[in-house]
């Protein structure tokens, strides 16, 4: 077979990502099938699912994946339209040897690419990077596998409903035109109370508003309608259905980090002092509320990948990120899935009286910024990074860097980490007063000019 080489870009730490028709393509797709089939082939297993989102190029992307997975000897079982978790359940479900789900995630509608399962857990960092080794060399297993379509739609629903708790509540629904809409349509028929679903037809050029949750103007049709109907709460998800955003009665966006809070203090109720994983962005008050409530807080890097693995190696029963991907082992699988994660919600807002805005009013304030996105080329991102940490050992500052820089100052805490999704720079501060904010936000600004970085506006 002809040796294939990756755009430079698309192989990323958790995922394969690019643009459309430039930097990730049919062939790329095909190729990844080749070297991630070998990979399975020769690690002994048989059968791989694949499932698709609803982006305008994702069906010939998932028939070229296909194509590249069967001629590795592998049987291809296609599980078709609908969100990542779905895929994910499919593995388990099926008992299968891995996955790919054909996603563009959060991104915007040019994108596309592929989130990966190797075996029952995620494929990653090192293993992606191999991926991109075998397929230079041509490095593929030939044989003659089969593919076959299987609707495991209905399962899913039923094992999300299966967990459910809460009672009856009026919720509104906004899967934002992705692939997260039939399930979410589909799934509120079957839990109790009343439920408000709107933009749920999947349509991949999101005519509505961007799939993105973790930016607060995606969230104002939400606010809209839970204010004109009177909701109990609000819930938004992503291009893929694994990230989850939330409002209150009064329109106030529920943070993941906010969101993590509410849960691990459910889920502490059962496992006393058990582990709960929160990524780099996340407000200090979530580690101090978990430390609180007798959990052991652990921060860990940002991306779905690395705290799901994070949490296999602490045996974390729920963990989080600030963008609103929440993981669960107890009583799940491991994986991020919103739609799972908007029914433990609720449940855990039933256990505490059953008014989100009022927990949301005794949780401990917290003076931050949003998650800051700026743009920075994928080819310099890195590389600003390692100038920003060069600046701060010579200021002796307070560092963790296991993702990025957070730094630690007495006014609070202020983060500059690379995304590993986009090519952006993200940026976050908290303090305890306006002041504080006022300075961390200058500190800030001083590190990125100090490493030739215009600062972002918003700062």
């Amino acid at each position: 077979m002809t040796a294939y080489q990756f755009h430079p870009t698309v192989l990323r730490e958790y995922d394969v990502r690019g643009i459309v028709g430039d930097t990730i393509s049919v062939d790329d797709a095909r190729a990844l099938g080749r070297a991630f089939g070998t990979t399975v082939v020769r690690g002994g297993g048989k059968a791989v699912a694949v499932g698709r989102d609803g982006r305008v190029s994702s069906p010939a992307l998932s028939a070229a994946l296909i194509e590249g997975l069967a001629s590795t000897g592998l049987d291809v079982i296609d599980v078709g339209l609908g969100p990542t978790p779905m895929l994910y359940f499919s593995v388990f479900e099926l008992n299968l040897d891995g996955g790919i789900m054909v996603t563009g995630s959060h991104n915007p509608p040019n994108y596309n690419g592929f989130k990966m399962m190797l075996g029952k857990g995620p494929c990653y960092g090192a293993a992606i990077q191999a991926l991109g080794k075998m397929a230079a060399a041509a490095d593929f297993t030939s044989g003659t596998g089969s593919v076959r379509e299987e609707d495991v739609f209905d399962r899913y629903i039923a094992r999300l409903v299966r967990d459910y708790t809460g009672g009856a509540f009026k919720v509104a629904w906004d899967p934002a035109n992705g692939a997260a809409g039939p399930a979410v349509r589909a799934l509120t028929k079957r839990l109790p109370g009343e439920h408000i679903v709107f933009n749920d037809a999947v349509d991949g050029t999101f005519p509505n508003h961007h799939a993105d949750p973790t930016v607060e103007a995606n969230l104002e049709q939400l606010k809209d309608v839970v204010a004109r109907e009177g909701c109990d709460m609000g819930f938004s998800f992503d291009g893929d259905g694994d990230r989850i955003g939330a409002v209150d009665a009064k329109g106030r966006v529920i943070w993941g980090d906010q969101m993590l809070a509410v849960l691990a203090a459910d889920v502490l109720k059962e496992l006393p002092g058990a582990p709960i994983i929160a990524d780099v962005k996340a407000s200090q008050v979530l580690f101090d509320r978990v430390a609180e409530l007798g959990g052991k807080p652990i921060m860990w890097k940002t991306g779905h990948s690395l705290i799901k693995a994070k949490m296999v190696e602490e045996a974390s029963p729920v963990s989080g990120e600030m963008s609103g991907h929440i993981f669960f082992k107890h009583k799940f699988y491991g994986h991020d899935d919103a739609i799972y994660a908007a029914i433990r919600l609720m449940n855990a807002i039933r256990g505490e009286g059953g008014d989100l805005a009022a927990i949301r009013d005794g949780l401990p304030e917290a003076i931050n910024t949003p998650e800051l996105r700026f743009d920075c080329p994928d080819e310099e991102k890195f590389a600003v990074i390692d100038r920003v940490k060069a600046y701060l050992r010579a200021h002796n500052a307070d560092v963790n860097d296991i993702d990025g820089v957070r730094v630690l100052t007495s006014d609070g805490w202020w983060l500059l980490r690379a995304s590993n999704t986009q090519a952006v720079l993200v940026a976050r501060c908290e303090s305890a007063t306006e002041d504080g904010l006022a300075r961390l936000k200058s500190a800030l600004v001083a590190a990125l000019e100090a490493a030739g970085v215009a600062p972002p506006s918003d700062l």
